[in-house]
């Protein structure tokens, strides 16, 4: 089994995430998205795993997200996840990935729904 972790390491419920996922044993590609931003590729493949509009990623308490306007409901998902990959603080993290599964680590038990 092989499991992804998109982790922030100052991030209080990504670091219970990943200790979740390390005390069962689990064998977990960390990758920390704030050094390694996703591509558009990459953060529309997560939204799909996800189940989620752009907006349902977005981190809505970053000074990035007013400071680029992102509050305005006209806003195409195209133009979030473009927002998302200038500034990979906007995205709320975090997400871990099993196979064609993912969930968001809010609170870190839900990742325990796709092991």
């Amino acid at each position: 089994m092989s499991i992804t972790i998109y982790h922030n390491p100052r991030c209080h419920k990504s670091r219970q995430t990943l200790a979740l996922l390390e005390k069962r044993g689990l064998e977990t590609r960390v990758i920390e998205y704030l050094k390694t931003p996703p591509d558009m590729t990459e953060l529309k493949t997560l939204l799909r795993l996800l189940g989620l509009p752009a907006r349902g990623l977005l981190r809505t308490n970053e000074p990035e997200y007013k400071t680029a306007g992102l509050g305005n409901p006209a806003l195409s998902d195209e133009a979030i996840m473009k927002a998302m990959i200038k500034h990979p603080k906007l995205i709320e993290r975090p997400i871990v990935i099993n196979g064609s599964k993912a969930m968001l680590g809010r609170p870190p038990e839900n990742v325990l729904r796709i092991l």
